[in-house]
C-alpha cells in the first residue's frame, strides 16, 4: 500500500527531469497522476510510462489555461487532492548582461505560474476540506546564487507566497510546503553548468555528488503525503548539505 494511495494528484513540469521523477514516484505510491507539460509530446510519453495518468499539454503562464485544467482533472476524477507546482525555467547570466525579456519569462514561469495554478486549485480544495501542495522553490531563493539573480528573486517569491497562503488554507485543512532543490543532474542544469562549474559544486556539496532527481521526489511525496499532516508552510532543502539555513 502506497503512501499516496487513491490521490489525484497534479504535476506541472512533468515531462522530464525533477517533475518526472516526481510523477513516477507519486504513481508508485498509487496515485493516480496528472502530467503536465508545455511540451506535450513530453507530457504524453511520461504519461504512457505511468499507471493510470493523464497527460494534459498547460502554459502555467497561461491563467487560463491553468483554470481549464483545473476544471478538467475535477470533471474527470471529483476532486483534486495534490499539487505540486514543479515548472520552471531559467537562463544564467550576470544581471548587468541579462535580458529584460528573460526576466519576464523567469518571472512569470517561475513565480507566476505557481499563483496561477494555485489560484485555480485551491477552491477545489477548499471545497473538499483537505489537500496538499508542495512548491518547487530552489535554494538559489534562500541563499542567492551568482548568474541567477532574477530566477533566485523569483523563486524566493515562491518561499515567501508558501509560507503566506499556508497561514491563509490552514482553516480548509490544506497543507502547503516548500521544497528546494540544490544543484540537481538534469537536463536544465547542463544548460547552463560546464564541467568546470560542475566539478565546483560538487567538490562543494558535503555528500560529493550532485543531487538526483529521485533525491527530490521522495522528499516531495512525504509532504504530499498523510504521513506530513502536521506540517505546513515548511521550506525543505534537499541539496546534500550545501545548504544549511
Amino acid at each position: 500500500m502506497g503512501k499516496l494511495d487513491g490521490k489525484i494528484a497534479i504535476v506541472t513540469g512533468a515531462g522530464q527531469g525533477i517533475g518526472r521523477a516526481i510523477a513516477g514516484k507519486f504513481a508508485a505510491e498509487g496515485a493516480t497522476v496528472v502530467v503536465t507539460d508545455l511540451d506535450e509530446a513530453a507530457a504524453t510519453q511520461a504519461a504512457a510510462d505511468l499507471p493510470h495518468a493523464a497527460a494534459f499539454r498547460t502554459d502555467v503562464t497561461d491563467r487560463q489555461a491553468v483554470q481549464e485544467l483545473a476544471a478538467a482533472v475535477t470533471a474527470r476524477h471529483g476532486r483534486i487532492d495534490v499539487l505540486v507546482n514543479n515548472a520552471g525555467w531559467d537562463k544564467a547570466s550576470p544581471f548587468l548582461d541579462s535580458d529584460p525579456d528573460d526576466w519576464d519569462r523567469a518571472i512569470a514561469i517561475n513565480l507566476y505560474g505557481v499563483l496561477h495554478t494555485c489560484r485555480a486549485v485551491l477552491p477545489v480544495m477548499a471545497e473538499q476540506g483537505a489537500g496538499a501542495v508542495v512548491n518547487l522553490g530552489s535554494d538559489a531563493g534562500r541563499v542567492g546564487s551568482s548568474g541567477e539573480a532574477v530566477y533566485s528573486a523569483a523563486k524566493g517569491g515562491v518561499i515567501a507566497f508558501t509560507k503566506s497562503l499556508a497561514r491563509e488554507m490552514a482553516r480548509h485543512q490544506i497543507r502547503i510546503n516548500c521544497v528546494c532543490p540544490g544543484p540537481t543532474d538534469t537536463a536544465l542544469f547542463a544548460s547552463f553548468a560546464g564541467p568546470k562549474l560542475r566539478e565546483a559544486l560538487t567538490r562543494a556539496i558535503p555528500f560529493r555528488r550532485l543531487g538526483q532527481p529521485d533525491d527530490v521526489a521522495g522528499a516531495v511525496a512525504f509532504l504530499a503525503s498523510d504521513e506530513a499532516s502536521f506540517i505546513t508552510g515548511q521550506t525543505v532543502s534537499v541539496s546534500g548539505g550545501l545548504t544549511m539555513s
